[in-house]
């Protein structure tokens, strides 16, 4: 009894609320135990509200910080960004405009060898790494490497394929893709749902601008996840540039697309505000648009001089290989053959003289599997 005696007293010690023996074991408190912890007010538990009306004056009276409540994508951000920049919007403007003319007065080919260096440009920045030259031989013989990545120079062909002519990505986004998963079309086609929504909010922008926003939400609509471009590693990037660069032109004439990775691809990067991606972005395409005159300009300029240098020779072979070598950075004797049907002894007889003459110059130094290009 003595025992009992001092546990009570012990026990009355520690606990504000004292209990005898005989109450512990009441009916009234069966689940009530000695070794049980003190009862808390619920006024006292830190992650309950103090009452169901009650209303926190100040962050401090938190016990975790505030959940961001503004937009992912701050449209009105971005108009009043296009109106700090009308300047130089213009001047892009400007730009794309002397690219149009030039389009219209030359050959198709040219349209050809400007989506194939903007789509060897993109697959560098995205990682693939295809060179102009690569990416050439495997739009027209399908060649690759023992070293090169197949699945690699087939994306970067879709992106020559998509930027040089078919339908745009307005009207039909998902057939624009190309992506063929047939599990996963309910989930592309509520992506695709919030980037029209968020584009169709943007309705007043300008296209470059419109392109701009169309290129940055593109990860925050989920359109980079989940996703293998020809069953390689996704390539959200290259994606997202061939969209907007076809959805910044899209009705303009000539102009298949907006160059945006020409010489550097700056105007791609999509940390800061909207102020900075946009300005990044037209001073990008700005300079990726000059590019692309330049490189048209020095394209015509040798196409008369080999045409010059060519006249004194007779048959369809030597126009119809400056022709090929205009449109393709790169030319083989098998590309040659297939591009024009001349044959290959005819092909290989005008390659050499054209070397000789200094119109075209040969980039390997061997005796077989050699290549050509113009010299520009």
């Amino acid at each position: 009894m003595g025992d009992v005696q001092n546990l009570s007293i012990m026990h009355s010690m520690r606990s504000p609320h004292k209990f005898s023996f005989n109450e512990i074991e009441s009916a009234e408190t069966p689940d009530l135990n000695i070794f049980d912890p003190d009862p808390v007010d619920e006024d006292d538990l830190w992650f309950l509200p103090a009452s169901d009306h009650a209303t926190l004056d100040t962050p401090h009276d938190l016990p975790l910080p505030k959940a961001d409540q503004r937009p992912l994508v701050d449209v009105a951000a971005w108009a009043q960004a296009e109106a700090d920049l009308a300047r130089p919007l213009a001047d892009l403007a400007l730009h794309v405009g002397g690219l149009m003319a030039r389009l219209d007065a030359g050959p198709v080919g040219w349209r050809h060898r400007l989506a194939l260096h903007e789509a060897a440009d993109l697959s560098w920045l995205a990682g693939d790494r295809v060179p102009m030259e690569r990416l050439a031989l495997w739009m027209t013989l399908r060649l690759a490497g023992d070293n090169e990545d197949a699945q690699a120079l087939a994306r970067a062909g879709w992106a020559v394929r998509r930027l040089q002519s078919g339908a745009g990505p307005v009207g039909d986004l998902a057939g624009f893709l190309g992506r063929q998963s047939e599990d996963r079309q309910a989930v592309l086609d509520d992506q695709i749902a919030d980037w029209h929504e968020v584009m169709e909010q943007a309705r007043d922008l300008h296209p470059f601008s419109k392109a701009a926003l169309g290129f940055h939400i593109w990860p925050i609509v989920g359109l980079s996840v989940g996703h293998s471009l020809g069953g390689g590693a996704p390539l959200p990037l290259m994606e997202a540039s061939v969209v907007a660069a076809r959805f910044a032109v899209e009705g303009f004439g000539s102009a298949a697309f907006l160059p945006l990775a020409l010489g550097g691809a700056g105007g791609l990067r999509g940390a800061g505000t909207p102020h900075d991606r946009l300005t990044r972005w037209i001073a990008g395409a700005t300079h990726a648009t000059r590019a692309a005159i330049r490189t048209l300009d020095s394209i015509d300029a040798w196409e008369a001089r080999a045409q010059d240098i060519c006249a004194g020779l007779s048959g369809r072979t030597p126009p119809q290989l400056i022709r090929v070598l205009r449109d393709w950075p790169l030319v083989s004797a098998p590309m040659a053959e297939a591009e024009t049907s001349a044959s290959r002894a005819a092909i290989q007889r005008n390659l050499n003289w054209m070397s000789k003459a200094g119109i075209i110059h040969e980039v390997t130094g061997q005796g077989r599997y050699r290549f050509w290009r113009a010299d520009l």
